[in-house]
């Protein structure tokens, strides 16, 4: 849940960027502008400026971006943007040739309803997230196993708030690594990108695998990266991706990089990255 308002530290990174930022103490997360970039705290700052929120996930992110305008700050991304970020209602209908078939509903269908639509395994989560990547909640194989992850979403902390999503079970390469209970770690890769150009990749899994990809994989993930991105076309975006078993790209997700842990990426390489390139767009301009 995002931190409240008045806790946003808000400051001017590398006279370059405005950040507005909230402590979550998750580690993957958070991280400490200050120990690394110049941060200006200006005691007079302009009366209307546009800043990167780094603030956890929220679920009133209207709210929020409503109440820091009336201070003069705009987020980076209006609310409509948001959700087409992190919401798969909404991005799904422009990358539905990226990522698996997918369909939802306002509350979680019938056994029947949902087995004339998909063949088990089926693959179910929230419209924004998974409830922390749990196996039981997310993969299931058989009616009955339907029938629990239903009655579990109804009462799940992270779930119940969120439409209920059920996606085509697709096979991924796997990779090594540990699972205690959460979805098999894969052939995933996180991506970051700021207007159009990616700023960061790293293993989405980095917390219980080590894996890397090679060049040539490398271009082929990022090539189906960029394809949302470009449809999408929101300034601060997280796209997800994974290779299957037969080592064809996929979206998994997209998610607003606000929000966006940094899984097997150095923040701090991260957000040089930005900081050059908005220095770039600048002088261009």
């Amino acid at each position: 849940m995002v931190a409240p308002l008045e806790s946003l530290d808000i400051f001017f990174l590398e006279d370059v960027l405005w950040i507005a930022v909230a402590t979550i103490d998750v580690p993957r997360y958070d991280f400490s502008f200050p120990n690394f970039f110049v941060c200006r705290r200006p005691y007079y700052r302009p009366e209307n400026i546009t800043a990167i929120g780094r603030f956890g996930v929220t679920t009133n992110y209207a709210d929020l971006y409503n109440a820091l305008e009336v201070s003069g700050i705009s987020l980076v991304h209006t609310p409509a943007q948001y959700l087409l970020a992190s919401e798969l209602t909404h991005w799904y209908p422009k990358l539905s040739a990226l990522t698996p078939r997918s369909v939802w509903f306002e509350t979680p269908p019938s056994p029947a309803e949902i087995e004339s639509v998909f063949e088990y395994p089926i693959f179910l989560k929230g419209s924004r997230q998974t409830s922390r990547h749990q196996a039981n909640l997310s993969i299931v194989r058989s009616r009955s196993e339907y029938e629990y992850a239903v009655e579990q979403y109804r009462n799940n902390p992270i779930l119940h708030w969120q439409q209920f999503v059920c996606r085509e079970f697709v096979e991924l390469r796997r990779v090594s690594g540990r699972t205690t209970g959460k979805i098999p770690p894969s052939f995933e890769f996180r991506t970051f990108w700021w207007r159009g150009y990616c700023v960061g990749a790293g293993a989405y899994w980095a917390e219980f695998a080590s894996y890397s990809w090679d060049e040539v994989e490398k271009a082929a993930g990022l090539k189906i990266a960029q394809e949302a991105v470009s449809q999408l076309d929101v300034p601060f975006l997280v796209v997800d991706i994974a290779q299957n078993r037969n080592g064809e790209w996929l979206v998994i997700e997209c998610n607003d990089g606000q929000e966006s842990g940094y899984a097997g990426i150095s923040p701090i390489a991260l957000w040089q990255n930005i900081v050059a390139l908005e220095k770039r767009l600048n002088s261009n301009s």
